[in-house]
């Protein structure tokens, strides 16, 4: 194997590394702020059944829908990025950077089209250029000169 390669994946992991290590840390605040509205309700409000609230369903904010939002998100990760990203990785990054449940599989995959349909936009603007990547996926870069 050649340095690069190896240098390559050993950034790649500290990165991927340092992600999970930020979204446990996040997930065990949100648990904690959990309990303590929890412990409150149960003080406040005695005869409130915490474990009978349901979660509230996630909704796009409305700002997304303001045209041209979507583009510049998908350009800043964009343009941020050191290596080409396929649509899901965009996708993926805007939730983690919005705080938002990069994990739940539908929200993703909405994401996902909606980066897709800003890309394609952008790459007939010229903006942005692809090249097949691994399987079906394309990688997308911003066009340099």
């Amino acid at each position: 194997m050649t340095d690069y390669m190896v240098t390559g994946l050993v950034k790649r992991r500290a990165k991927l590394a340092g992600r999970i290590k930020a979204t446990h840390e996040s997930l065990r605040q949100m648990v904690n702020d959990l309990e303590t509205l929890d412990s409150t309700l149960r003080i406040v409000a005695p005869d409130v059944e915490v474990e009978a609230i349901r979660p509230k369903q996630f909704r796009a904010p409305a700002d997304w829908s303001h045209r041209g939002q979507m583009s510049r998100l998908v350009l800043s990760i964009l343009r941020q990025s050191r290596e080409k990203l396929t649509t899901r990785e965009i996708a993926a990054q805007m939730l983690l950077e919005r705080a938002m449940a990069a994990d739940d599989v539908k929200l993703l995959r909405l994401m996902t089209k909606r980066v897709a349909a800003a890309l394609r936009e952008q790459r007939e603007r010229g903006t942005v250029r692809a090249e097949d990547g691994p399987g079906q996926y394309q990688l997308w870069e911003v066009a340099r000169g």
